[in-house]
């Protein structure tokens, strides 16, 4: 695991949140609108988004139907705009306006699931609360042999017994990029990577 960790510290020492955000609850916003939609995209979609609704206030006051077709283009909008909404009003309602600190409080937040609440805990706040586990962490922490289970939650555990406290922030943005520049689902670029000598994938091509 060492060697992994400095492998990766080698690849992508400055990695962090691709998401463009100003505060916590735009990046709470940002995260729920990436799921099942890329980040590229969800950053074309948000600066308009926080021009129009500047504020938590603005959000919970939002009508439903038109947020919904202003994120159309993240998918799942429907659910998207429901879940931001309600988020907005949980939080003026439950925590004063102000993104829960606590993984526990955060994931009383609607939209706000445990990957989504790791993100905003890790990147907003500096607090490890858990190792995110998008489609990049999973594919590879399974490439890497670091778990054998296929759902998220499991793989979480499993990676929190392997990767010291200190590391579950910044493991996880260097795995997704990771995942982005070179460790992609089809015809991984292994001759490029620096973790290759480590690596026993069945899919490798080096």
């Amino acid at each position: 695991m060492t060697k992994i960790l400095a492998g990766l510290n080698a690849m992508y020492p400055a990695a962090t949140c691709a998401l463009h955000h100003e505060n916590a609850w735009e990046l709470l916003v940002a995260t729920i609108l990436s799921a099942q939609c890329t980040d590229k995209r969800v950053n074309i979609v948000t600066p308009g988004l926080f021009r129009k609704y500047p504020t938590i206030q603005d959000f919970a006051a939002a009508n439903q139907e038109e947020l919904a077709q202003e994120i159309r283009s993240t998918g799942f909008f429907n659910n998207k705009a429901k879940s931001v909404i309600g988020a907005a009003r949980k939080i003026l309602a439950d925590f004063g306006g102000e993104v829960p600190r606590d993984i526990d409080a955060l994931l009383t937040v609607p939209g706000a699931a445990r990957k989504t609440a790791n993100v905003v805990l890790g990147t907003a706040f500096g607090i490890a609360s858990g190792v995110v586990v998008d489609t990049h962490v999973q594919r590879i922490s399974g490439r890497l042999d670091l778990t054998k289970e296929t759902d998220p939650a499991k793989i979480e555990r499993d990676l929190m017994k392997l990767i010291p406290r200190d590391r579950w922030i910044l493991f996880s943005h260097q795995l997704i990029h990771h995942g982005r520049a070179l460790c992609v689902a089809r015809n991984p670029k292994c001759g490029e990577c620096k973790l290759e000598p480590l690596c026993y994938a069945r899919d490798k091509t080096a």
